[in-house]
């Protein structure tokens, strides 16, 4: 199926697998990702760290259960993941309290975030982002330091990290955060 196909063909409505946490510890959210051995990637951190995955259409590939053995995700059914038809259908069905976007394109680092369970942390696709008018949206929704970014200090000529790096990189901040306040019970 060529891209051009993939972005005309009919996105689901909402498809959960069976959710395995009732309360995950966080929604890790991705907005129409391209490469699925990032997503499966970041499904395997997802499923270790009792998080929900949201991946929101168009995607950049097949979801079926054959392309998941062929991408060798032998591990999906520990992925609690929800699709959703598009960004709008994600808003309107989880109405998230709390979203932090992730970007290259910000100045505030997410050294200075305090994530709680239950935040929604929101990844654009691996070519450009979220794009400027959803970033707009969610600082004006959430606040400017909702936009935040993973410090690479020696940048020259990086101009991102990977992103199942930086959904891992932000899991685990997340986690370590939320396990502290909890006295290290999560």
């Amino acid at each position: 199926m060529s891209p051009h196909e993939r972005e005309q063909a009919p996105a689901p409505q909402n498809t959960p697998t069976p959710l395995l946490h009732p309360t995950p510890l966080l929604h890790i959210v991705l907005l129409n990702p391209e490469i699925p051995n990032n997503t499966g990637n970041i499904g395997r951190t997802v499923a270790a760290l009792g998080c929900r995955l949201h991946i929101i259409h168009p995607i950049g590939f097949d979801m079926d259960e054959k392309a998941r053995r062929r991408a060798g995700l032998d591990y999906w059914h520990l992925v609690d993941c929800v699709e959703h038809a598009s960004w709008e259908a994600f808003l309107a069905s989880e109405r998230p309290a709390r979203l932090v976007l992730f970007t290259a394109r910000t100045r505030h680092s997410y050294y200075d975030t305090s994530f709680t369970r239950g935040d929604y942390l929101l990844f654009g696709k691996e070519s450009s982002g979220v794009g400027p008018d959803i970033t707009a949206w969610v600082a004006e929704q959430y606040g400017e330091a909702s936009v935040v970014r993973i410090p690479m200090p020696a940048s020259d000529g990086v101009r991102s990290l990977n992103l199942a790096t930086t959904v891992a990189i932000a899991g685990y901040e997340a986690y370590r955060q939320i396990a502290a306040a909890d006295g290290w019970k999560s």
